[in-house]
Formats: structure tokens, C-alpha cells, sequence
């Protein structure tokens, strides 16, 4: 029997000098001049892949329960009410690490949707990369996600966080079988929907990033990543959803755990770097239904299964219209199509007390209360 286990974060070298405006990916960024790449691909890359873990233990028990190239498929799963669907968080790959969804009692998705009676309940654990990694691509990332539900036995409802939504829904797309309810939080997949983001893409030359592959270790890294998502004026308070005359000695606590996962960064394959920014940003080849995923060319269209829409009002990466566009995407039909938009931030849909109270305590409800009329029925649908 596996061991349960509290393993610590991959965290990044909190130290940054460089001082240049990045575009937002969605916590960071693209270089806006060709002579910074070196810097940027440069020998600090794999330096979160280095350097000595942070003592940043999971909220919740867990097991490893497979370990891949890209992940470690984390195990939450307590089996006490019998078994039904499992949940499967697709966490982001961006900056910081998979802790956001399990972050701290209060302030964590994994720890909502357990006390709605889902038993089963799993996080892609994304690695940081090391220079071996640089190569990946989308397609290596979706693999393993395969894998993974595979290891865990589908289907499963996948609940995909930011950059880990657009990978959930080519998922979904690509293997319908294997994935019965669908949940997407402030994912950004219609980026013709206008935000601060897209646009910034849109207007540098593709051969900014083109030449990224041409420098330096073939890693985005975390370590320069940080400066950009520092410049975009996070409040921790905001973040976690606490006041912010809140002087107690359980905020100041959060917020000291707060200021040492966020300085955890991760890197980045290069590959992988590029072709979300040109083929997801640039492109938006998934909303147009041209993006190809495992051999096969990706319509969202093909996505039938009851999607949950999350998306934070005050949101400047993902934007709620944009959060909120993938319903007219999707095939699924408008009756099985919930939404919420929660008056927060960009990380307060993952990480905020009042977000994980309310529209996840509701996500869970609507996952839980789905799977209980399977095991009633003994029927796989949804």
C-alpha cells in the first residue's frame, strides 16, 4: 500500500533582475526585445528544477499514485463512501506549482470537493523542467494526462484550472469517453475574446518568440517569470480573500505561506512555451477548431459532456466574457451547461476562501450529486 505522503513543492529561485515589463503568460511573459533571450533561455533555466526544495507540505493527506515524464499524478482519495467518479484536477502549467489547488485548510479545491462526499479525488502534480525536458510539447502533456485517467479508470470528471482548462477540453475533446462532466475555471481557450493578454500577443512579432529555441538551455524560466507576475500588482490579500485589516495570527500565517509559494516558480519547456503561445494565443486554434491533438484535429463541438463554466469578475488574465465564451464552443447542450462568476481576482477563483466556499462547495455538489444518481441507476451516463 502506498504511503501517504506531504512531499514539498518545486520551487524556483525567488531572486530576479531583470526589470523589463513582460507580456502576462498568464503570470508571465514574452521578451520584447531579441537581445533579452539570453537572459531569458540563458543559464538559470533548470534553476527551479535545482534548486532545494521549500518546505511548502499538501493541505490534504495524499498518495503518489504514478509517476510520469511530466507529473506526478497525486492521489487524494480517502475511499470512505463507496466509489464513485473520480475527480480529476487538471492543475496549471504556467508559473507556480500544483499546490494551488490544495493550498492551505479553507483556501483549497481538493478539500471542497471531499466535503461534498467525492472520495476520489486527484491532482496533476505538473514538474518543472530540466534542460532533458525542453523538447516537450503540447501533445507529451496531453499524453500523460491520458495516461493518467487511465491509471485512475475512466472516465472521470476533469476539472481543469487556467492553462490547465484548455488542456482538460482538448482532452475531453480527444477522448469523449473518458470524461464525463467537464469543469473549466478561468480557462482561457476563445482568446479572440478580448484581454490583456491576447492582445499583447497579438502584437509581437512571431519571431520574438521564434527565436527562444535558439538560445540558451531550451527552458522558460520560472526565476525571470516571477518579475513579470509581480509587476501585474497581486495582492496576497486579495489572492486568499482576506481582509484586509485582518491582523490575526491565522492571516499572517497565510500570508507567509502565501509569499513562499509564490516564490516557487517552475519552468518551462521551451517547445511547450511556444506552441501555446502561437498556436493557443496567437492563433486560437482551439476555438477555431483547427488545433491538432495526438493525430487528431480538435473540435470543441465534440465536447458534449455537462461543462461547469467558473470565471472571476475581476479577473484581468482570464476575463469572465472570456471564462464564459467556451459555452458557445461546446456541444453540450445549453441545459447542461452551469456557470458562475465570482466577484475576484485571477487566483481568488482557486486559492480564495470565499470562491472555494461557495462555487466550489456548488461545483462539488453538482459533481457528487450527479455520480450518486449513477450509482442509483447503474448507469455510466452522465
Amino acid at each position: 500500500m502506498a504511503q501517504k505522503t506531504t512531499e514539498p513543492e518545486q520551487p524556483g529561485d525567488a531572486q530576479n533582475p531583470w526589470d523589463r515589463d513582460l507580456l502576462l503568460w498568464p503570470f508571465a511573459g514574452a521578451i520584447l526585445a531579441l537581445d533579452f533571450w539570453a537572459r531569458w533561455l540563458g543559464a538559470d533555466a533548470g534553476s527551479s528544477h535545482r534548486a532545494a526544495e521549500t518546505e511548502l507540505t499538501w493541505t490534504s493527506p495524499n498518495t503518489i499514485a504514478l509517476e510520469l515524464t511530466t507529473m506526478r499524478l497525486r492521489d487524494f482519495s480517502s475511499h470512505g463512501r463507496g466509489d464513485p467518479v473520480p475527480v480529476l484536477v487538471c492543475a496549471p502549467y504556467a508559473l507556480h506549482g500544483a499546490l494551488i489547488a490544495d493550498f492551505a485548510p479553507g483556501h483549497s479545491i481538493v478539500e471542497a470537493l471531499q466535503r461534498e462526499g467525492l472520495d476520489r479525488v486527484y491532482v496533476t502534480d505538473w514538474r518543472s523542467a530540466h534542460p532533458e525536458m525542453r523538447y516537450l510539447a503540447i501533445d507529451d502533456y496531453l499524453s500523460d494526462l491520458n495516461v493518467a485517467i487511465d491509471e485512475i479508470g475512466p472516465p472521470v470528471d476533469l476539472a481543469g484550472l487556467c492553462q490547465g482548462g484548455w488542456l482538460a477540453l482538448l482532452l475531453a475533446a480527444r477522448f469523449p469517453n473518458k470524461v464525463r462532466r467537464l469543469v473549466l475555471a478561468g480557462a482561457p481557450v476563445d482568446v479572440s475574446v478580448p484581454s490583456a493578454l491576447s492582445q499583447a500577443v497579438a502584437t509581437l512579432a512571431p519571431e520574438l518568440f521564434d527565436s527562444m529555441l535558439e538560445t540558451g538551455t531550451g527552458l522558460v524560466s520560472g526565476q525571470y517569470m516571477l518579475n513579470a507576475w509581480r509587476q501585474a500588482n497581486v495582492q496576497a490579500h486579495d489572492a486568499l480573500q482576506l481582509g484586509a485589516t485582518d491582523q490575526s495570527d491565522a492571516a499572517r500565517d497565510l500570508l507567509r505561506r502565501y509569499q513562499a509559494w509564490d516564490a516557487a516558480a517552475i519552468d518551462l519547456p521551451g517547445t511547450y512555451y511556444l506552441e501555446v503561445v502561437n498556436a493557443i494565443f496567437r492563433e486560437n486554434r482551439i476555438a477555431a477548431g483547427d488545433f491538432v491533438a495526438l493525430g487528431h484535429r480538435i473540435d470543441p463541438g465534440d465536447v458534449t459532456a455537462p461543462v461547469f463554466l467558473l470565471a472571476g469578475a475581476n479577473d484581468e488574465i482570464v476575463p469572465a466574457a472570456q471564462a464564459l465564451a467556451t459555452a458557445s464552443l461546446v456541444g453540450t447542450p445549453a441545459a447542461l451547461i452551469e456557470r458562475s462568476c465570482e466577484p475576484c481576482d485571477h487566483l481568488g477563483l482557486f486559492m480564495g476562501r470565499d470562491t472555494v466556499a461557495h462555487s466550489w462547495r456548488r461545483i462539488g455538489q453538482w459533481l457528487a450529486a450527479a455520480a450518486e444518481f449513477r450509482l442509483a441507476s447503474g448507469s455510466a451516463g452522465a
